[in-house]
């Protein structure tokens, strides 16, 4: 696999990640009325969001491949 090809999916994992924490923090915020519960999905959404705004960086920083 080429590395153009690599860091195209690295990045779509990312916002994949993105994705995935919009939905937690909406489930936490507005359907989740358990404490708990609510704590651990948002802090799952929480540690996606970071690590994807990190996949990113890293993609965005590496520049481009030729």
């Amino acid at each position: 696999m080429s590395p153009s090809m690599l860091k195209m999916w690295i990045s779509i994992s990312a916002m994949g990640f993105m994705v995935i924490s919009i939905l937690l923090i909406y489930l936490s915020r507005y359907k989740i009325n358990t404490g708990v519960l609510k704590f651990i999905t948002a802090l799952i959404a929480y540690i996606l969001l970071i690590l994807s705004g990190i996949i990113i960086l890293f993609v965005v920083m590496s520049g481009p491949t030729s």
